[in-house]
């Protein structure tokens, strides 16, 4: 137990899996962050490095508090991608686990009980138990970086699927026809509103010659449009990126009443890169297309709020996790 001022505490280990970067920290029963580290994700490398690094920051965490591990109750991990019931990687797109039961590896590791989740769905988790959403039994997240991840909690319980991969939202088409998603399909959400496709219709007209205050924050060396530079051209009120990021807006705000529709949530919270730093912009198009909903108008609202969490909802949401068992 971890004592403070008289009151004792569980210790977990909590862990964000990411393709450039992994974050960990250990963390109060009570969702307080104790310690917290970041190491870059292997690069090239295979499933017995990234095993070694996710091992490796959880070791030093241990470490550097002096902590005994068997008072560490249990490790939570968020995967970017498709995790069965078992631990088992299934799919895993941008860090090399695809195959691998990490819960089984790391826990011969560690010596500790571990269990792993996506990533997004352990995001929405934290939420629910330690940021905005507490309080709330139905409740779906949408978190927007350079793609689309969601998930979706019904009567306080996370919708997997048989096998895993349920509340794909970013990956639901919206139009068939419409462009290329990463994901191999057309228009999927994702590829109307994520980060990289926001870039790409951005640069469609860059190159058509449309002006925007994005040529001179452009560098011949920077090529990605990351979205702090999206909210710096949002707050000069340049004509280009507003049209862009209005229509991506009305786009996520369409996708929630189709969510409400499915799921009838009384919560849908919205986070990651673009909302962090488009939010202000993005919300209040977002929250007139779901109260123009006529199909649901004579229920209560369906309430839209920003991630509390930020960096440490995987984190925060892997120890619920583990608390839940």
């Amino acid at each position: 137990m971890w004592y403070n001022n008289g009151m004792k505490h569980d210790l977990y280990i909590g862990v964000d899996v990411g393709g450039t970067k992994i974050a960990a920290a250990l963390v109060k029963d009570n969702g307080k962050i104790v310690r917290r580290k970041k190491i870059p994700s292997p690069a090239n490398s295979g499933p017995k490095e990234v095993i070694s690094a996710i091992s490796g920051i959880a070791e030093e965490l241990i470490a550097d508090e002096g902590v005994k591990k068997r008072s560490i109750k249990g490790a939570g991990i968020g995967i970017p991608g498709i995790v069965d019931e078992h631990g088992t990687v299934v799919a895993s797109p941008n860090i090399s686990l695809s195959g691998v039961n990490i819960c089984k590896e790391i826990k011969e590791n560690l010596s500790i009980p571990v269990l792993a989740a996506n990533d997004v769905n352990l995001g929405i988790l934290g939420e629910k138990y330690f940021g905005v959403a507490k309080g709330y039994k139905d409740v779906i997240g949408i978190f927007i970086g350079t793609g689309l991840g969601a998930g979706v909690l019904i009567k306080d319980k996370l919708l997997l699927g048989s096998h895993g991969a349920a509340s794909e939202i970013g990956h639901m088409i919206i139009d068939p026809n419409g462009p290329k998603c990463s994901c191999g399909n057309r228009g999927c959400l994702e590829a109307h509103v994520g980060r990289w496709a926001i870039e790409r219709d951005i640069r469609i007209q860059l190159r058509k010659g449309r002006n925007s205050v994005l040529n001179a924050l452009l560098s011949p060396g920077r090529r990605v449009i990351k979205s702090k530079m999206l909210a710096r051209a949002l707050r000069a009120k340049d004509p280009l990126v507003t049209g862009v990021m209005k229509k991506a807006a009305c786009i996520t705000g369409d996708a929630c009443v189709s969510l409400r529709h499915i799921f009838d949530p009384r919560l849908i919270v919205l986070g990651g890169g673009v909302i962090e730093a488009c939010g202000n912009f993005m919300l209040p198009f977002i929250r007139n297309r779901l109260a123009k909903d006529r199909f649901f108008s004579k229920l209560s609202k369906c309430k839209i709020a920003v991630s509390q969490l930020g960096d440490n909802a995987t984190i925060l949401g892997a120890v619920a996790f583990c608390r839940k068992g």
